[in-house]
């Protein structure tokens, strides 16, 4: 059955009761409008090509009626250009050959002397247009620029968009008319020039210093909208034309950046403009976030500011979450310029953390690290810590490092600081950074009036709770250190000091190496810190005893770094007077400043074991991967018997150059001790506690010459990706013949952040891939953000990646894939 008009094709479809006679239907259908197409019969056509177009609406193939629509568009009737136009804008594009047949009717059309006619041409243009067609058609769009007809205007001036976002060189083809343009008492040509105009000016800078003059021309426009009275054809929820108001916002505001003459010129009307705004309605909140947007980027005075960070204050007491949200972000953008007028909303900002909405909650707690500084940080840190109790776990990780990053930069002193770092191990202790670690203990270290007071709250702590493994590191780790101290003065901490005896202490310490919690690194802390212990003179020897047998116990342990090091710390027990030099306190560690951005992945402490290269790439990769103990075993068992002349500051028995015969030292003796004892293992650095972190819990060793190491290889950083403002570089690092570590390093080259990245990578069939984390998906000015890859491949393959990354940049949002090939042959080793 044929249908000879639309409507009843519409109610033939309607009546199919199954998918499949549907398209059994429109496949007939399609059918007749083919034979139908090939009698060129005109009235046909125009019937047939509606029907076509409602078939390429449901989805089916439409594409030959192409041809059709170009016929219908060269007919004089209006009715077969119109259904002509719209064929053609739904079943072409700017990247089809067909289009080139189009330009010639476009160019008479819109000669055309019927104004609808015009019209039509006009908008097939501004939808369709591409490149070639723009530069063929410019100078007809141009003059319609000037056309009488502000019907006819208002669709040329889009159409000028359209060619200035095809071609930018052709925008100073349109200055002149855009200038008029901008004096147009008629508003939709008004929004249209200030739509175009704001494009010229963003795409070429020599038009932003053309359109500089018509700030005061705007300004009276911006003038008379908020000034009038009511207009019933332009009143939205009784504000005048709010849409007119918010384009003229937008293009003041790129016209008064960086210039002060400009920006003198519209601060009295932005003032006018954020005081007589209702507020009440979303329509005037859009235009008050326009203006506050305008004032903080133009340079406007101290007070303009104020008002408009004011006005961000009161969107944040909206119910509207929307309006809250957009609020919190756009503070996070403008606290680095005025944090004193932030600073004032303070109160309502943390209120914000017990929102309902977790996007809210998230850019609250944002802002809270922004604000916290010497004055408030003991009112923003007691209102974070309480967040923390009942926050997210996706929260977690970063509260506990800002937390503790701002402690330690604004800490009124050192016991408030110790105690918020204990207060976020026990709130969150599974979510702590070894980098914060490393820097408690770092502190602690040099603290001595507080070791006691530490020791004894970290010895209350982890008798309450052994489930948060930093809790227990750090415990563990002060405990075994600074054991003697706790015994002497016992629990410092409470009202009555509490003694505590050496038996106790064992036993909790045990407690936790016998807990279900406990990991193979929490058994590391813990084998060293009781060994530390009895060679302190405040320990009995029953415990000593009791300490040396558990030893014994683990000698025969699967794990390998656990039998190592339970059997090299037994054999201490047979040095009799030595012991206590070896396993005496270690020094403090260098001080220094914990540095997050180098952070390279969003990881837990105790997540990933240290490498003994001692590197930035190697430690944060060395076990995370499948091969993790194995890397680690072979990494011991190369350098085990030079480790304790390493720690020792001598040459060891390797060394081959003649050298006068000095006094035997302590150290010597020991060397000797286990030189001359072929069948027990040589013992792996006593002294020290096992560390996530070179610097948290291995602190410098003893004061004495080391033997020069070898130059680490310099690393080389290979550009990948630079678009948009956003640049990604490539640093790889060999870690052995086949397996490459990747560091992928992010930074912005302007002053927007990136935000929302999301980074893809793919390697050939032949090579294997595994990716961490990236430190920050947001990346601000000035900082730098990692994500870590590894690499294994073929020995002597060449490495090469496929990228593929989203991320928005200044409110947009991009998509782009990247293929690198550009780390030098033999990476992987089998190379030169």
């Amino acid at each position: 059955m044929v249908y000879h008009n639309l409507k009843a094709l519409i109610k033939g479809i309607r009546a199919c009761k199954t998918v499949a006679d549907e398209r059994a239907l429109i496949k007939q259908e399609s059918a007749a409008i083919r034979a139908s197409f090939r009698e060129e019969d005109s009235y046909a056509r125009h019937n047939n090509v509606a029907k076509l177009l409602y078939i390429h609406m449901l989805g089916s193939e439409a594409h030959f009626g192409q041809m059709e629509c170009l016929k219908l568009v060269a007919s004089p009737r209006f009715g077969d250009k119109r259904l002509g136009y719209l064929g053609i804008m739904l079943l072409l594009d700017e990247s089809q050959e067909v289009l080139t047949l189009v330009t010639n009717s476009l160019k008479n059309d819109m000669n055309h002397a019927n104004m609808y006619v015009v019209g039509l041409a006009l908008c097939t243009f501004a939808d369709i247009a591409s490149e070639e067609m723009s530069r063929d058609l410019a100078n007809e769009i141009e003059k319609l620029l000037g056309s009488s007809n502000t019907y006819i205007r208002k669709k040329a001036a889009l159409c000028a968009l359209r060619v200035v976002k095809k071609v930018p060189d052709l925008a100073d083809h349109f200055v002149t008319k855009a200038k008029n343009l901008l004096a147009d008492r008629n508003h939709g040509v008004l929004l249209t020039a200030i739509t175009l105009v704001i494009e010229m000016v963003q795409t070429d800078t020599a038009c932003l210093e053309e359109f500089r003059n018509a700030v005061p021309l705007l300004v009276r426009h911006l003038k008379s909208l908020v000034t009038t009275g009511y207009s019933p054809e332009h009143d939205v929820s009784g504000l005048t034309d709010p849409f007119l108001q918010v384009k003229i916002l937008r293009l003041l505001r790129l016209l008064g950046k960086g210039d002060v003459q400009a920006s003198e010129t519209m601060n009295d009307i932005l003032a006018q403009v954020a005081t007589n705004t209702d507020s009440t309605k979303n329509v005037g909140n859009s235009i008050l976030y326009e203006t506050v947007m305008t004032v903080l980027e133009i340079e406007a005075d101290s007070g303009l500011r104020v008002m408009a960070i004011n006005i961000l204050g009161k969107f944040l007491g909206n119910r509207d979450n929307n309006i809250r949200y957009v609020a919190l972000n756009t503070l996070n953008k403008v606290v680095s310029i005025d944090t004193n007028a932030v600073q004032r909303h303070r109160n309502i900002i943390l209120d914000c953390l017990r929102d309902g909405d977790i996007s809210i909650r998230r850019r609250a707690l944002e802002l809270s690290y922004a604000l916290i500084n010497e004055n408030n940080v003991r009112v923003l840190i007691r209102e974070l810590l309480a967040f923390l109790e009942v926050a997210d776990d996706e929260f977690k990780l970063g509260m506990t490092t800002q937390i503790c990053l701002a402690a330690e930069r604004f800490a009124p002193n050192k016991r408030w600081h110790i105690d918020s770092v204990l207060r976020v191990l026990k709130l969150a202790g599974n979510f702590v950074r070894e980098e914060i670690l490393s820097s408690f203990i770092r502190l602690v270290a040099h603290t001595p009036e507080l070791q006691g007071y530490t020791a004894s709250k970290l010895y209350n702590a982890l008798r309450a709770d052994i489930s948060q493994e930093s809790l227990t590191l750090a415990a563990t780790w002060i405990i075994g250190e600074y054991s003697e101290i706790l015994l002497e003065q016992g629990l410092v901490d409470e009202d009555q000091p509490k003694p505590v005896s050496d038996a106790e202490l064992v036993d909790l310490l045990i407690s936790v190496l016998d807990s279900p919690y406990a990991n193979y690194l929490t058994r590391q802390f813990v084998l060293t810190a009781i060994t530390k212990i009895s060679s302190r003179p405040t320990t009995s020897a029953t415990q000593q005893e009791r300490i040396q047998t558990l030893l014994a116990s683990y000698t025969t342990s699967p794990e390998l770094e656990i039998q190592q090091r339970a059997v090299e710390f037994a054999s201490l027990f047979t040095l009799g007077d030595l012991r206590s030099g070896v396993l005496e306190r270690m020094p403090p560690p260098e001080l220094k400043a914990t540095v997050m951005g180098v952070v390279s992945e969003n990881k837990p402490v105790g997540s990933v074991q240290p490498s003994k290269d001692g590197d930035l790439l190697g430690d944060d990769l060395s076990s995370t991967g499948p091969a993790a103990a194995v890397n680690g075993a072979a990494a011991v068992a190369q350098s085990n018997k030079d480790l304790l002349a390493e720690i020792f500051g001598s040459s060891g028995a390797s060394s081959s150059t003649p050298t006068a015969q000095a006094p035997r030292t302590t150290a010597q003796d020991i060397l000797s001790l286990f030189d001359s004892t072929p069948t027990s293992p040589v013992a792996t650095q006593p002294t020290s506690i096992p560390s996530t972190s070179a610097a948290a819990a291995a602190p410098a060793r003893p004061a004495v010459t080391s033997p020069p190491q070898p130059a680490q290889p310099r690393l080389v950083s290979y550009p990948a990706y630079d678009k948009n403002g956003l640049r990604i570089s490539l640093t790889p690092q060999p870690r052995q013949p086949g397996v490459v570590d990747i560091q992928v390093r992010f930074q912005v080259s302007g002053g927007v952040p990136a935000s929302d990245i999301n980074f893809q990578a793919a390697v050939p069939k032949s090579q294997q891939l595994q990716i961490w984390p990236i430190s920050n998906p947001a990346v601000q000015p000035g900082a730098v953000e990692t994500l870590n890859m590894r690499v294994t491949a073929p020995v002597g393959a060449n490495v090469r990646l496929r990228l593929r990354l989203s991320y928005s940049l200044g409110g947009s949002a991009f998509q782009d894939q990247v293929d690198f090939a550009g780390f030098p042959p033999g990476i992987t080793g089998g190379g030169s």
